[in-house]
């Protein structure tokens, strides 16, 4: 009889302590563990984390750590810490977390405007996903990828068409670089390359094109009647004498990209340079800046009509003046350099 008590007695105990292990092991995998008041937040993952590098990034973000870190272990994740971008919601258990952490990673929203450079694109995307600007930029600029696509840096830059993208956070350089050539490949479709041909001109030399219509005028509205001088200009073989390409002939021939120049001087217009439209017929052999999509449509869908002149409106501040003649064109010239002047703008 005595024997039967204890038996019991061990297995209400039993009962008891089991019962306290498992509410144990239940809070610490399925009740809520997040300290964030915002209904979600953003956790980015490096490659190569370790778990107490995730651990120490989590720390503001949890209640209790030590819980985190033991489901974490049972679920194998410290031994497959996965990197990108991860989105917490506010009532998250571990068991969540560590499933979310685990296999969702969310894309981000890539977004890039006209870029002056590669350079100034490798910073501007390094901002926005794991790779940094020296790694953007050295997988843009290989040799070996200008090899393989037959191009030079400048001309390249056709490549990086401005937008927004999808990517995943822990995109590399090399990844980068090659789904924005995928995604440039998949714009030039058959619809596209056929107005190109109907303009005479290549894929590239649209590009180039729109990067001179991208640099004339900041008005979308009025892009296409720009371009639309700059075709006539090119179909009777005339020099596209376009100031923005001597802006850049002299960047280049400087290497100095940062210093702003407001007015195109005539000793200017004698730069050496492939750049240089006032020089050289066609256009030019790479791209001044990135175009954007409106200014490669408004090359691909340029206004029809018989200007082959244009100058800068003083009293319509952003727009410009047409002509058909240089002698109309030379009255509007001297408006606006009248106006340049009273500026006091000599460079």
């Amino acid at each position: 009889m005595y024997i039967k008590k204890i038996l019991v007695a061990a297995s209400v105990v039993g009962l008891i302590v089991l019962g306290g292990v498992s509410l144990y092991i239940y809070n610490v995998i399925f009740t809520p563990n997040t300290s964030f008041e915002t209904d979600t937040t953003s956790v980015y993952v490096s490659t190569g984390s370790t778990l107490q590098e995730v651990v120490n990034q989590l720390h503001p973000l949890l209640k209790d750590t030590e819980n985190f870190i033991t489901v974490a272990k049972k679920k194998g994740y410290a031994s497959n810490v996965k990197p990108g971008h991860f989105v917490l919601k506010k009532g998250m258990n571990n068991n969540e977390i560590i499933n979310t952490l685990r296999s969702r990673n969310v894309p981000v929203k890539v977004s890039f405007n006209n870029q002056h450079r590669l350079e100034n694109l490798a910073g501007r995307v390094a901002e926005q996903i794991e790779a940094d600007s020296m790694q953007v930029l050295q997988a843009m600029t290989s040799d070996e990828f200008l090899a393989s696509m037959n191009t030079t840096p400048l001309e390249s830059m056709k490549y990086y068409i401005p937008n927004t993208y999808e990517f995943y956070w822990n995109t590399s350089g090399e990844e980068f670089r090659d789904r924005m050539v995928n995604y440039y490949n998949e714009y030039w479709n058959e619809t596209r390359v056929a107005k190109a041909d109907k303009v005479n001109l290549t894929s590239v030399q649209v590009m180039s094109l729109a990067a001179i219509v991208q640099k004339e005028t900041a008005r979308v509205e009025e892009r296409p009647k720009v371009a639309g001088v700059y075709l006539n200009r090119l179909k009777k073989g005339m020099k596209l004498q376009a100031d923005p390409t001597v802006i850049f002939a002299i960047q280049n021939e400087n290497q100095d990209f940062d210093t702003p120049i407001k007015r195109v001087l005539y000793k200017d217009l004698e730069l050496d340079s492939p750049y240089n439209t006032y020089k050289y017929k066609g256009v030019p052999p790479g791209l001044i800046a990135m175009p954007d999509v409106s200014s490669i449509e408004a090359v691909l869908n340029a206004e029809t009509h018989d200007y082959l002149y244009f100058a800068a409106d003083p009293e319509n501040p952003g727009y410009h003046k047409f002509a058909k003649t240089l002698s109309q064109h030379n009255r509007n010239a001297r408006v606006y350099q009248n106006w340049i002047n009273k500026q006091e703008i000599y460079r």
